[in-house]
């Protein structure tokens, strides 16, 4: 079992749902790095998704997009981070997964990226414009090296691809909840129970449910659903903002939902 689905697990017998927080890296100077992950982590996340600006993103919505540009604004790059992460290496507990495009890592070159990614301790990498088609090409370099490839799998997804995607996914499962961007909804589909029991049922490894989740309610209704929630938007706002305390309600709805009734 890899590092990143170990903490998931743990978390499971604990009575938790895991909840890992998105966040943009270089969002307000490359300077904030350091304290916003050791302050999620004094939280009691799971994991963090450590997202890195790209000037084309692919799924992000406007909260996630505007973080990335003032990020972009600071300077940030993808090498300047994994450098920063490396910095403090030594006082990460939690995994960490970073969310990039395939054009900086192919700029960066796979190996040394790779080398980076372990400087850094990151356990898992997303690569959202990789299809699972072409993913081989990054668990050649990364697999030996202890670095999960997360896939994404969407609500449009067919049977026989949801278990492909299934099987091939390390660490967890992402979950897609919404057709469409990134970014705060008042509800979702009706039918998500239907698919994410598809899902669990085809993943032998954890599954989590991202996009869309804002309030500590719907990280207790899609916790119940699945093994834990990536919150995004919600978690950029509240950090540009300044406002822990409704980070530390989000965390806190993750707490202890399996004997939470929800639906």
């Amino acid at each position: 079992m890899t590092k990143l689905q170990q903490a998931i697990e743990q978390t499971k017998i604990a009575g938790n749902k895991a909840f890992v927080p998105y966040i943009m890296a270089g969002d307000g100077g490359l300077a904030t790095l350091k304290p916003t992950i050791l302050k999620l982590q004094e939280m009691g996340v799971t994991a963090i998704e450590v997202g890195i600006p790209f000037t084309d993103p692919v799924a992000d919505g406007p909260t996630i997009e505007q973080a990335g540009e003032r990020a972009l604004a600071e300077g940030v790059t993808l090498r300047k981070v994994l450098a920063a992460l490396a910095s403090f290496r030594g006082e990460i507990q939690v995994p960490l997964v970073v969310m990039t495009y395939f054009n900086p890592v192919l700029a960066f070159g796979l190996e040394a990226f790779a080398k980076a990614c372990v400087a850094g301790g990151v356990k898992g990498l997303i690569v959202p414009d990789v299809p699972l088609e072409e993913s081989e090409i990054l668990r050649d370099t990364l697999n030996s090296r202890g670095i999960d490839i997360v896939q994404l799998v969407s609500l449009t997804s067919p049977p026989e691809r949801i278990a492909r995607i299934a099987a091939a996914s390390q660490g967890f499962v992402y979950a897609v909840t919404v057709n469409g961007i990134t970014g705060a909804r008042a509800s979702f589909a009706d039918d998500l129970h239907d698919h994410f029991a598809r899902l669990r049922e085809a993943s032998q490894i954890p599954v989590l449910a991202g996009f869309g989740i804002s309030t500590p309610e719907q990280v207790v209704s899609m916790g119940a659903l699945s093994d834990g929630v990536i919150v995004g938007s919600a978690i950029v706002t509240a950090l540009h903002e300044g406002n822990l305390e409704k980070i530390e309600a989000l965390v806190s709805a993750s707490k202890g939902v399996f004997q939470k009734s929800t639906l």
